[in-house]
């Protein structure tokens, strides 16, 4: 799939769930807010320990059968996320979120990364929460891509 294609899905992606967003507030605006709030902290817990590199503090926030995908996973496993992804916590140095969009259990985040070396990375990431715990991320590399494992940078 060419990357503006997959840009262009994932921007959709983020005003469908916006749009759903103002409608789902207006039925129970306190208890949204509450899972909201909550479910915000959860996914910028996920970034913290990364940049912190604490795998223990990840795995507590991953729902037992956690999947990961991007353009070269396709829903793995938290073995196989810890084998090829978790290594490059020790080159990402910090997160900087853009921008967050949450729905319910739903919430997409645009970040913008930073490696030891100073490089930019930036990603969109869909993550599906359920009681407090994430079960999915659907991470998506943005234009130029630095990502710490690239082998095209």
């Amino acid at each position: 799939m060419k990357l503006t294609t997959l840009f262009a899905k994932v921007l959709l992606l983020c005003v469908l769930l916006h749009c759903k967003a103002g409608f789902a507030h207006t039925a129970t605006p306190h208890a949204t807010g509450t899972q909201n709030r909550s479910n915000e902290k959860v996914v910028r817990a996920f970034f913290i320990a990364f940049e912190k590199k604490n795998w223990n503090s990840l795995q507590q926030i991953f729902a037992d059968g956690f999947t990961f995908s991007s353009p070269v996973d396709d829903h793995i496993s938290v073995k196989k996320f810890k084998e090829r992804c978790w290594p490059n916590a020790y080159k990402i140095k910090r997160f900087d979120v853009d921008k967050v969009v949450i729905n319910g259990d739903d919430v997409v985040v645009i970040t913008n990364g930073w490696t030891m070396t100073g490089k930019l990375f930036r990603n969109c990431d869909h993550f599906k929460l359920k009681d407090g715990k994430i079960t999915s991320d659907e991470c998506f590399f943005g234009p130029g891509v630095n990502y710490p494992n690239n082998p095209a940078k």
